[in-house]
């Protein structure tokens, strides 16, 4: 299962390395570097899902389909890309909590679920 979701990402899901159209050296440079920087999505999206904190990221698996929506991998990129726009609208946040309090409970666990996924960047 895991080796599909890797070559999703690394074609069509994610990279697109078939669309580079690069060779040779230039083509090992860049499986390199997409090496170092798939590694470090799937740390942080095993992580994640570890801390259960996936859930506030991305889509969970539908329940009629038979694989995730999302890699390991696109879980760790999108958890910090998640904790960035947090952290950019936090003043309107704050301003459509204040509108609606009871929606409090939620809005706090899913600031406690940023703190976990910024301590494992």
């Amino acid at each position: 299962m895991g080796i599909e979701e890797m070559f999703r990402d690394c074609k069509t899901g994610g990279y697109d390395l078939e669309g580079t159209s690069l060779k040779g050296d230039r083509l090992i440079k860049m499986i390199l570097l997409m090496t170092l920087a798939y590694s470090s999505g799937i740390f942080q999206g095993n992580e994640m899902r570890k801390k259960q904190v996936q859930k506030y990221v991305s889509r969970r698996k539908e329940p009629k389909k038979r694989y995730r929506r999302r890699s390991t991998f696109g879980v760790g990129l999108d958890g910090e890309k998640w904790v960035n726009y947090l952290e950019q609208y936090s003043d309107e946040v704050e301003q459509l909590m204040k509108l609606t309090p009871s929606k409090r409970r939620f809005y706090q666990q899913g600031m406690r679920a940023a703190t976990l996924i910024q301590s494992i960047s």
